[in-house]
């Protein structure tokens, strides 16, 4: 199993050295230093509004003061994640139905299969909807993924209505009486209004057939992106209001503080996070493991 500090390694390789200066008691913290550390997380895809919150915090409470640079940092990161609980599988209302939502290659139909897996592993019975229906092998993959983890699986056609199909995968899971619904949606860019609009579509159909909303509407963000990923993020939050969102693919990327924007800027909290390829690696999202990833080991 990939641990944070391995997945982050990118990212922290990218800035560490020159944390590394700022957090050392010997360096004056002056403007120089200051803009260092602005540079330093404006490396690591932290947003510039966010940056320039954190170091004006410093310039005005923190010169001079005989207190643990690194400590005042991780402060400032741990509370811009927010206080969200972490994510737990409910109880009820049954079934729980997450959404997925995405563009093309975030990852999300393995997000799906591994979700799927981890309910498993909590005593959870899932079902996966593969509404996928505009690549000819959108579905195929998912009933591939559905089969490896042992779990149902209900997919439509090429070219079937993708709203129909959650639909009957909701149908299937009352039928079976299976707890967990995970719907897996084709990716679609955020510039495609119709594809968008189809997607709102589904989400009209979940609600239909559940009489509330999806119980979570997560959107899947491929950490390799960076700050471009919240402009995508922001464009589906307007057509399906999201509820949280999963970073895949920590481990290959340098861009790990987009992170903070995914909370400041969407106002969602992060629920999973892909640190590796395995089953196992989507993990709930741990803030004070990510902060610590990030900055690396405290110095003696």
């Amino acid at each position: 199993m990939v641990t944070w500090l391995s997945a982050l390694s990118k990212t922290r390789n990218r800035v560490g050295a020159a944390f590394s200066r700022v957090f050392k008691r010997d360096q004056v913290l002056d403007e120089d230093t200051l803009e260092e550390l602005e540079d330093t997380l404006l490396q690591a895809d932290v947003s510039m509004r966010l940056v320039t919150e954190w170091t004006d915090q410093l310039r005005k409470s923190y010169r001079g003061l005989e207190v643990s640079r690194r400590e005042i940092i991780r402060g400032f990161l741990l509370r811009a994640l927010g206080d969200a609980p972490a994510f737990e599988w409910p109880q009820q209302p049954a079934p729980f139905t997450i959404l997925l939502v995405g563009v093309n290659g975030t990852g999300k139909t393995t997000t799906a299969a591994k979700l799927a897996w981890r309910a498993m592993q909590e005593g959870k019975q899932p079902l996966l909807a593969a509404t996928d229906t505009f690549r000819a092998a959108g579905a195929d993959q998912l009933r591939i993924w559905a089969e490896r983890v042992d779990c149902d699986v209900v997919a439509g056609q090429q070219g079937a209505d993708a709203a129909a199909v959650a639909f009957d995968a909701l149908m299937a899971a009352d039928a079976r009486k299976l707890d967990t619904v995970i719907i897996d949606t084709a990716g679609r860019m955020h510039t495609r209004q119709p594809l968008m609009n189809e997607l709102a579509k589904v989400r009209r159909s979940i609600t239909s057939r559940l009489k509330r909303d999806p119980d979570a509407t997560w959107i899947v963000l491929d950490a390799s992106m960076g700050q471009n990923a919240i402009i995508q993020a922001r464009q589906f939050n307007e057509m399906v209001p999201l509820t949280g969102a999963i970073i895949t693919k920590l481990d290959g990327s340098a861009k790990a503080g987009f992170a903070f924007s995914v909370i400041k800027e969407l106002g969602v909290p992060i629920r999973f996070a892909g640190l590796g390829e395995g089953m196992e690696d989507l993990i709930p999202f741990d803030p004070e493991a990510f902060v610590d990833g990030m900055l690396g080991p405290e110095e003696p």
